[in-house]
């Protein structure tokens, strides 16, 4: 995990700032209700809560909806004791009157205090109604794509995947520099993306920049260079469409590069119409940036011609065969703009997939449900890595965390999973090396309901050289040839070619039927109408058989994954695993 809610002072703090004030954060249901998308001619319960040294006596909501305006008093639902800030907190609730489909509800909820006439505005605790946070979402019938439900993602950070035509690699003297991969070599290589089973391919930035990551573009309508042009973008996706390949954008509305012509000309000059894109502590050298990263100012996008500009060009990509965003740093812009976002892109395309990254808790997530097709799953990341890399978690906390996190979130919001990326330590230097923990937490993300996401590299044993002190470290050149690790590749070639065949992985109900903290071995069973599959784990260093009390089974059973030894009988199924493997039973 990454990010500060590692750390349980942060995790602390967050919890109590939280609680301070008067506070929504965008929820859009009661304390233990589940979470669920906003639907067309429904009412939409808003939840507030306060605390501190205030009393309120009422606590309102003001609201537009497609310019129509109009208030709303939220009524106390009564008090709950925190042990940890030694007071009360009061919830209040509400209820948004039902929108039709195409509505954007913009909001804001303050509360006055009990003997005044003064008001105090959440989440930002402003006195005046104009400065309150704006909370936002958007009202449609647009279902998650079908083709992201059952999507294969594969993950490519575009300067280290593949130079193509025969190019070595570049040797820049840090890993800071670019190593030469460019969208034609991504081209050369969609058979083999194809080859894992993959449907999807996720592009990190691909527009003009001065980094190799590209997450500070100059140019939201220009391909960097050094990665090709934009006939090559638009060739990449002609032909991974000829594939039935979708392709996603990685897209960054929170911030872009100090060398953009926009921020260049608010730095020149003070009357610049470009200034007000910005937020200035004193201009032109003090500026909110990305986490304080000069090299990235952030954008004010409660500006309009900011925002505006953002939207038509991610609609512009849409229009040139784009399928999907993933949206970087989600939590920076205001949930106003997401909600436009949200329009403006479905307006093109009904089918686009839109997907965050949020690394935050699961009510932090939640609050992204009205404009978001999904995000990014984090928690499930930390939960695999956990329980089979580094084994600081059990069985028995994984499948408790596992059988809440399936239940969280409504079903038509997608989780997309995976074991690493870009930002994180890669899974096998992680795992000590040890490709076997590898195989067992893919195996696990390769049968849950999810997406999984395959960041380059990872199917063919690329790991690091140092620990992540700097995120260059988890972004080594792809190995190709006789540096890949051709096991490991082809172990995850058959997951993908197993999911593919047993659609009841992504539609089906996984139920677990064995659990052994001793012997650290573990199963669930995935069952859809009458098809069924069994997942069984041993992450033991000793061989184990393992007998299970189920009947899904008639007369024979086959492990398609690694050929051990299953035996069926009437009311059970037994399978004999060496240390540390698995079996895919159907």
């Amino acid at each position: 995990m990454f990010g500060s809610q590692k750390d349980f002072d942060n995790r602390t703090a967050e919890y109590r700032s939280n609680l301070a004030g008067i506070k929504h954060q965008h929820r859009l249901k009661t304390p233990f209700a589940k979470a669920s998308r906003p639907q067309p001619n429904h009412p939409i319960t808003l939840h507030v809560t306060t605390s501190g040294g205030i009393a309120y006596d009422s606590v309102r909501c003001w609201m537009n909806a497609n310019g129509e305006e109009t208030t709303f008093e939220l009524v106390p639902g009564g008090p709950v004791w925190s042990t940890l800030e030694w007071r009360y907190v009061l919830h209040w609730h509400g209820q948004i009157p039902p929108q039709a489909s195409g509505t954007v509800i913009r909001y804001k909820i303050g509360g006055r205090a009990i003997g005044s006439d003064s008001w105090i505005f959440a989440d930002n605790q402003a006195r005046v109604l104009s400065d309150a946070t704006e909370f936002a979402i958007s009202i449609d019938n647009y279902d998650l794509p079908t083709w992201a439900r059952d999507a294969v993602i594969y993950h490519i950070f575009l300067d280290r995947f593949y130079p193509g035509d025969g190019v070595p690699w570049k040797k820049p003297t840090n890993l800071s520099g670019f190593f030469g991969g460019t969208l034609r070599g991504a081209i050369q290589k969609l058979d083999y993306i194809q080859s894992l089973g993959c449907t999807a391919i996720w592009l990190s930035p691909v527009f003009a920049s001065p980094t190799h990551h590209g997450y500070d573009s100059t140019d939201y309508y220009t391909v960097e260079p050094r990665f090709g042009t934009n006939a090559d973008l638009k060739a990449l996706i002609e032909k991974a469409h000829q594939r039935g390949i979708r392709v996603i954008l990685d897209f960054v509305a929170n911030h872009w590069s100090n060398q953009h012509p926009t921020f260049q000309a608010a730095q020149r000059d003070e009357n610049s119409e470009y200034k007000a894109w910005y937020t200035w502590q004193r201009w032109p050298d003090e500026y909110t940036s990305f986490f304080g990263v000069k090299g990235m100012p952030q954008l004010n996008l409660k500006h309009k011609p900011a925002s505006d500009h953002l939207l038509a060009c991610a609609q512009y990509w849409l229009e040139n065969g784009v399928d999907g965003y993933r949206l970087d740093y989600a939590p920076g812009p205001p949930h106003t703009f997401w909600a436009d976002f949200r329009q403006a892109c479905k307006a093109v395309n009904p089918d686009v997939f839109l997907f965050g990254e949020v690394v935050r808790h699961s009510e932090g997530i939640a609050a992204y449900i009205p404009h978001f097709d999904g995000c990014l799953d984090f928690l499930l990341a930390e939960a695999l890595r956990r329980t089979f890399v580094l084994e600081t978690s059990t069985l028995l906390e994984f499948e408790a965390f596992l059988a809440a996190h399936e239940t969280y979130f409504p079903k038509d919001f997608s989780l997309p999973a995976f074991l690493d990326n870009h930002d994180m330590t890669r899974i096998l230097y992680l795992a000590g090396e040890d490709k076997a923990k590898v195989k067992l937490a893919a195996l696990v993300l390769f049968t849950l309901s999810a997406p999984p996401v395959i960041y380059n590299g990872t199917e063919v044993g690329v790991s690091q050289r140092n620990p992540l002190g700097r995120f260059e470290e988890a972004r080594l050149p792809m190995l190709w040839g006789e540096e890949a690790d051709k096991n490991l590749l082809t172990y995850f070639q058959r997951l993908g070619a197993l999911r593919k065949q047993f659609p009841v992985l992504t539609s089906g109900k996984r139920k677990v039927v064995h659990l052994n903290l001793q012997n650290r071995t573990y199963a669930y069973l995935c069952t859809l109408e009458t098809n069924s599959v069994l997942i069984v784990l041993n992450t033991s260093r000793r061989s184990e058989t393992i007998d299970i009390p189920i009947s899904v089974f008639q007369t024979a059973a086959e492990d398609m994954l690694n050929g051990n030894r299953v035996l069926v009988s009437e009311n059970s199924v037994k399978v004999s695993l060496p240390a540390q493997s698995s079996a895919f039973i159907a």
